[in-house]
């Protein structure tokens, strides 16, 4: 029984610190609201589109602001107090939301106005996003931040997991309207679990905002090859493996389905994550955190491409068009999405930790906010990617071919870091 249980997540952070363990609540609440916005977004420019391309521009149109609020969210989170500027994302996040509902309801959205408020809310949860995970060392104990990791991961699994499946629900349902306004009713969650945070100012030097906290966050960034490795590493594996994109269109071409197929293969990648938090057990207690993320994400790609194959297949039957849905063949690609999510996850816990623990508190907000426009700016790349490449050839080729990338380039970089692979996270050197 105790071998088992070695297994199974370790819940130690929520009884640890009440704090942690309300933001965690509050993030998974938001986050389910947020992850029903992002899905309902790209169906509902598909519907006015007809555009994969256009699907994929909503990600990409909200490239750069992402990164400039990323890297001056972190060096606001390292020079004021994280929890009010925390809320103050929230707050805007929360405005947009509710604007996108309201234009809905009256009739006046048009792709323009989605565009624009996707950026804003792609900016503040870029700005929210670096300070909340800022604050999380400061509430738990070192030793404790691999099981935060998985925490977080669960949360992870459970937004995407629940948000894109109820989304597809809904739209095909009751329309749009009623999506993006329960995510403005789950966001008053957030501020629950913000406002009841104590006051946190960064330690040791502060760093006013401004070009001088960019050069010196760049000057660490340069020292820290192992952090820096860890990025090139996210970027490849989103860039060439994140098919997220292809989904409204493999619902209605390839497997059939429609809105409510969308819903499933993006909950399939959460259910993946959530299961591998479940089990984290081992997973946090391994100390070779730079070895585990090259693995991990290695057996990422290969999941991508047997997502590829998968539509390959689908691709020469034909059969979707033909005689309604595929169940077999949504079945396979949900398994093989289910493995992506679960290996992202695996290297997410050893990223996110390694983050947390070789960074030291005066800088972790700038980092953060690097490393928040990595892990997000990525899949914005790999829209364009899979968008741009789908439409000059056909919707299973990104896949195909991105997961090859993935496998070849990451294994080619991590045999030439050798101090990246022996990354000991008892002895955290960023």
């Amino acid at each position: 029984m105790s071998s088992a249980r070695s297994h199974l997540i370790d819940l130690s952070p929520l009884r640890a610190s009440p704090a942690f363990a309300r933001m965690w609540i509050g993030s998974v609440l938001a986050g389910i609201g947020g992850q029903l916005t992002i899905v309902t977004v790209m169906l509902h420019v598909f519907e006015l589109t007809g555009s994969t391309f256009a699907v994929s521009m909503i990600a990409v149109a909200g490239l750069v602001p992402m990164i400039l609020a990323g890297l001056y969210g972190g060096m606001l989170a390292d020079a004021f107090d994280r929890r009010k500027v925390a809320l103050i994302a929230a707050s805007v996040t929360f405005a947009s939301t509710a604007l996108l509902a309201a234009l809905t309801w009256t009739g006046s959205e048009t792709i323009w106005w989605l565009y624009a408020l996707s950026i804003i809310n792609s900016a503040a949860n870029s700005v929210g996003m670096a300070t909340r995970t800022a604050i999380i060392p400061r509430l738990i104990p070192r030793e404790k931040l691999a099981a935060a990791s998985a925490l977080n991961g669960v949360a992870f699994g459970l937004t995407v997991m629940a948000g894109p499946a109820v989304a597809g629900i809904l739209v095909a349902l009751t329309g749009y309207g009623w999506t993006y306004t329960l995510d403005v009713v789950l966001m008053l969650s957030m501020f629950l679990g913000l406002w009841s945070l104590p006051a946190l100012r960064p330690e040791g030097e502060i760093v006013r905002p401004g070009l001088a906290s960019l050069v010196d966050g760049w000057r660490f960034l340069r020292r820290a090859g192992n952090i820096r490795m860890q990025y090139v590493i996210d970027i490849i594996a989103m860039t060439f493996g994140q098919p997220l994109v292809l989904f409204p269109a493999v619902g209605t071409v390839i497997l059939g389905g429609g809105a409510v197929t969308t819903g499933i293969l993006t909950a399939a990648v959460a259910a993946g994550t959530f299961a591998s938090s479940l089990f984290s057990g081992r997973v946090v207690q391994y100390r070779w955190h730079g070895r585990g993320i090259e693995r991990a994400v290695e057996a990422y790609g290969a999941s991508i491409l047997l997502f590829g194959i998968v539509l390959l297949i689908g691709a020469m039957s034909g059969s979707a068009t033909e005689q309604g849905p595929e169940i077999g063949l949504i079945v396979a690609a949900c398994v093989a999405l289910a493995i992506s999510g679960a290996s992202d996850n695996v290297s997410s816990i050893y990223r996110n930790t390694m983050m947390q623990a070789a960074v030291p508190d005066a800088m972790r907000g700038r980092l953060q906010g690097v490393f928040i426009i990595v892990v997000a700016g990525g899949p914005r790349i790999g829209a364009l990617y899979a968008g741009t490449l789908a439409t000059l050839t056909t919707l299973w080729f990104p896949p195909l071919l991105g997961g090859l990338l993935v496998i070849t380039l990451v294994a080619l970089l991590a045999r030439r870091s050798p101090r990246f692979r022996g990354y000991d996270a008892e002895n955290p050197e960023p």
